[in-house]
This record gives C-alpha cells, sequence and structure tokens, in this order.
C-alpha cells in the first residue's frame, strides 16, 4: 500500500483532521468570534462560488434569498 492509495482511502478522515487543525489553531489565535466570522465569510464563499460553478444565475439566487415569502 503506498501513500496515495491511504489517502485516496482516507481522504475524508485527512481533511477533516486539517480542518480542525486549522480551526482550532484560528480560535487560538484570533478568538472565536473572530474564527467564527471568518468561518462563515468562506461558507458564504464556497456558496457563492458553487453557484457559479452550475451556471445558476447569481442575481436570481441573491434575490430568492431575501425575498418575502
Amino acid at each position: 500500500m503506498d501513500f496515495m492509495d491511504i489517502i485516496t482511502k482516507h481522504r475524508g478522515k485527512i481533511i477533516g483532521i486539517a480542518l480542525g487543525l486549522v480551526f482550532a489553531l484560528l480560535i487560538i489565535k484570533y478568538g472565536f468570534l473572530k474564527t467564527f466570522f471568518i468561518a462563515f465569510c468562506v461558507g458564504i464563499g464556497y456558496y457563492i462560488g458553487k453557484r457559479i460553478d452550475e451556471r445558476i444565475d447569481l442575481k436570481e439566487t441573491v434575490a430568492r434569498l431575501f425575498r418575502k415569502d
């Protein structure tokens, strides 16, 4: 079993460990609220990027998020 097989087989665990480590280091350096804000902004950026990749109209998506039902 070589290194690439291990990474492929345990990709989710490796990503989870890396994200947990980064999150912990950010909390130690900046505090919980600032770290939460950073994570929130990253989540919004991911959502917008995903919509752009899926070729969904960004204006329509934003309008759906903020419309009153």
